[in-house]
């Protein structure tokens, strides 16, 4: 599934989407601009100076490009037959103090908002851009988790603490797989070994990753707008495992101390998984056997077909959720369905509230202390808070790609458009995906239709202040 980019020339339709943006941001539900006293606190509060100095160590970090906001940092290295991997974390409980207004604004927010034109960061760009980023070339406090993992990639051993550190450069993922793709050493020479191995031990946990293709509104220097879709590239995969392999050594620790805060999602139940399966048996890639995250893993990423198979599967990977626990660990199932453990959110505390809790909370514990006190008080409110902000990030990031959408479309109306069908909604209507532009879209088909086939939509009109579009068949 390669990359593909659907460009909106400055235009009358340009305009238009220029006023339903700043139209969806003025609309927001949560505060846009700090107030003086937590930016104050954000330009001032400096946690403690930890006694571990690990500034010769040769931490980089790895982001998308352009990324400011670094939360993590990665040292990867050979331990006898096995490894070791440093992972730096972006040390944000010691800059926020807990009954601060800092922390109160923070916890309005829930998490850093992503538009077309910006963003609402969940803190003040000069901490979370600034002096809690992990840039390279600057000396920061961090919360640095150690690994030790034997030849087959799983964990025998790990530690929490805080540590000085100093990231030697900031690495982004495309620039990065070229190196590796080139043969070439350097800093993530590693990492490939290390997360292909640790995607086995994701296979051998029962474990599914769902790689949907990137979705993302951009805006250029001349003010038009693309919107990027992209499979992730291996290096991001293996750099996924790496948080992945963190939050479960959270959840071990939080669970261990019967106090914090896990990330869970039920397994899907028996009607989601016939539904599913006879989904893939229309798209005619049946799933016959084995475990779904086998079936998932073993799509070909070239094959037209797998686009729509990753859409259906989506239906598997929902009810995600947060469950807090203090002095008794909740009875039942606390596994994240789609890794095949317990799993805390806890490698992107600039971005995200609830890994702030969870990370204060493993280095007192990783250290033989009790949990902080205001992290106990406060953590019966996280789900909520957490649960307000995805829904406010779900529905921002929606309405931002349909109004872009529409504003694709604009120049079309009238005309008629080739799509290829995803997915069924009904007798009557499906999602289909539009190759120029690339735009997904609802749109009445005609009986008989089924995923996958190649349909011929009229476009009869558009709505970009709405980010509606209508078809005819």
């Amino acid at each position: 599934m390669p990359q593909r980019r659907s460009h909106v020339a400055p235009s009358a339709s340009q305009s238009e989407l220029a006023a339903a943006l700043a139209a969806l941001r003025a609309g927001i539900e949560s505060p846009v601009e700090f107030s003086p006293e937590a930016l104050a606190e954000a330009e001032s509060t400096t946690p403690e100076v930890p006694d571990l100095d690990l500034r010769e160590v040769p931490f980089v970090t790895l982001d998308p490009a352009g990324s400011k906001d670094l939360d993590q940092a990665m040292h990867l290295s050979r331990a006898g037959s096995g490894y070791q991997v440093r992972y730096a974390i972006a040390d944000v409980p010691g800059f926020v103090r807990a009954g601060g207004a800092l922390d109160a604004e923070a916890r309005q927010r829930g998490q850093t908002l992503y538009l077309a034109d910006g963003n609402i960061p969940l803190h003040p760009k000069v901490l979370s851009e600034g002096r809690a980023s992990l840039l390279a070339d600057q000396e920061r406090p961090a919360l640095v988790w150690t690994f030790v993992l034997d030849s087959a990639g799983a964990v025998t051993d790990f530690r929490l603490e805080r540590a000085l550190v100093r990231s030697r450069a900031q690495l982004d993922y495309v620039a990065a797989q070229e190196l590796l793709d080139a043969g070439q050493e350097g800093p993530l020479s590693l990492l490939g070994e290390i997360g292909g191995l640790r995607q086995q031990q994701e296979q051998q946990r029962g474990g599914a990753s769902l790689n949907l293709p990137d979705e993302e509104v951009v805006q250029k220097p001349d003010g038009s707008y693309d919107i990027e879709r992209r499979s992730p590239l291996p290096i991001e995969d293996w750099n996924a495992q790496l948080s992945l392999m963190t939050g479960m050594a959270a959840a071990e620790l939080m669970i261990g101390a019967k106090v914090g805060v896990l990330r869970t999602m039920p397994q899907p139940d028996d009607q989601a998984f016939s539904r599913f399966r006879r989904q893939t048996e229309a798209l005619g890639r049946p799933w016959k056997d084995g475990r779904y995250g086998d079936y998932l893993r073993g799509l070909d990423k070239n094959d037209p077909m797998t686009l729509p198979v990753l859409e259906a599967a989506a239906s598997l990977f929902r009810g995600a959720g947060y469950v807090t626990f203090d002095g008794t660990v909740p009875a039942g199932d606390l596994e994240q369905a789609a890794i095949g453990a317990p799993y805390a959110h806890a490698t992107a505390p600039l971005r995200r509230l609830v890994d702030r809790w969870s990370l204060a909370i493993c280095e007192a514990v990783s250290q033989g202390r009790p949990a902080p006190e205001w992290a106990r008080e406060s953590l019966p409110q996280l789900p909520d808070l957490m649960q307000q902000s995805a829904q406010r990030a779900s529905t921002l990031n929606a309405e931002t790609i349909d109004r872009v959408e529409a504003a694709l479309l604009h120049p079309l109306v009238g005309k008629s458009i080739e799509a290829t069908v995803i997915e069924l909604r009904g007798e009557s209507r499906a999602a289909v995906q539009i190759a120029e532009p690339a735009v997904t879209a609802s749109a009445p088909v005609r009986a008989g239709t089924a995923p996958g086939d190649t349909v011929t939509l009229k476009l009869t009109s558009v709505d970009v202040a709405k980010g509606e579009v209508q078809f005819a068949a």
